[in-house]
């Protein structure tokens, strides 16, 4: 499906703010204010960090299960449904700045949490709330699995977007998915402020790369901790290390070129101005779903099917009638 925007040229912008890790609403507010400072800058797409409303488990990385109960239940507690009141008030800021707003979030659902990613045209809709498929290493302490219904591009004012979160950008198959649906702008999230300098400079390689493969615009969001949050979070001098770095929030043409100086520290908006006439240029040459694939040797199969905890079986209420009629006829 082609992209049905009439734009030639949108203003773009990866943010890269620290949460409030004592409250969703502090976290919440930080989110609407940048989106209005956004505005006021003429940016028609942002781009939020990994689960950024309320933050990030930075607790996960840094503490043995055992220990993490009490962070855990927390962050339960703070996390937002969707939809919901926190995201409805995402919403509205979207519409009143006339914005694309990607965002991501701890989602709870009923006694799991999950990482989601949503997607919020400019009139406030949201058009994709995806999960995702699944949690990396110390993750799987936090949330639950997602499906495949969310591996699609959706038709938003400024083109055809689509997202994945961290590592999921190193699941090829993931990756093609939004390929074949012919993602012109690509929305990556990585949480910053975690492992150290080695984890941005191969985030820059991994979304170079799918910039170029995809023949997409990638618009790469981390986020920001201040020492002071990193102290709260362990007082182990040494494990702070692991909560440093990490950060490269930037903006990438389809022919794999910077837009935009990254953003490695401190809290601030990578903002660049995306021609999508580049996509058409980059994929004469190279379309990787179209002229220059093989799709009769090499191809993905998905279901996109959403996760179900029940699967009614073929009949089955025919057969509970069926039983009933025969009980009640035992007391005939």
């Amino acid at each position: 499906m082609a992209g049905t925007s009439t734009r030639t040229h949108v203003r773009a912008a990866a943010a890269q703010i620290a949460p409030d890790l004592t409250s969703a609403d502090g976290t919440l507010a930080r989110v609407l204010d940048c989106i209005r400072d956004a505005g006021r800058r003429g940016v028609e797409l942002i781009v939020f960090p990994e689960t950024f409303l309320p933050y990030y488990p930075y607790f996960s990385f840094v503490e043995p299960p055992v220990l993490q109960g009490k962070a855990h239940l927390l962050l339960m507690e703070r996390a937002p449904t969707v939809p919901g009141p926190l995201t409805d008030q995402v919403a509205t800021a979207a519409r009143e700045a006339g914005m694309v707003v990607v965002l991501g979030l701890n989602e709870r659902d009923h006694g799991s949490l999950y990482n989601t990613q949503l997607i919020f045209d400019a009139d406030g809709q949201l058009l994709l709330k995806r999960r995702k498929i699944t949690p990396t290493y110390h993750e799987r302490m936090v949330w639950g699995q997602g499906d495949g219904s969310g591996l699609r591009a959706v038709d938003t004012r400024v083109g055809r977007v689509g997202a994945l979160a961290c590592w999921e950008h190193y699941n090829p198959l993931a990756r093609y998915a939004l390929m074949a649906d012919h993602e012109e702008i690509h929305c990556a999230q990585f949480p910053g402020s975690l492992v150290g300098p080695i984890f941005a400079e191969q985030m820059g390689v991994t979304i170079r790369h799918h910039a170029l493969e995809s023949g997409c615009f990638v618009i790469n969001a981390t986020g920001w901790l201040h020492d002071e949050q990193i102290r709260s979070v362990t007082s182990d001098e040494k494990l702070q290390g692991a909560l440093r770095g990490g950060c490269h929030s930037a903006i990438v043409s389809p022919e794999g070129k910077y837009l935009a100086e990254p953003l490695t520290e401190g809290e601030g908006l990578v903002i660049a101005d995306l021609d999508l006439a580049l996509i058409a240029k980059r994929k004469r040459m190279m379309d990787s779903v179209g002229h220059y694939a093989r799709p009769e040797l090499l191809s993905l199969a998905i279901r996109r099917e959403p996760a179900r905890a029940t699967i009614p079986l073929p009949g089955a209420a025919h057969d509970a009638s069926v039983s009933l009629e025969r009980l009640g006829g035992l007391h005939d």
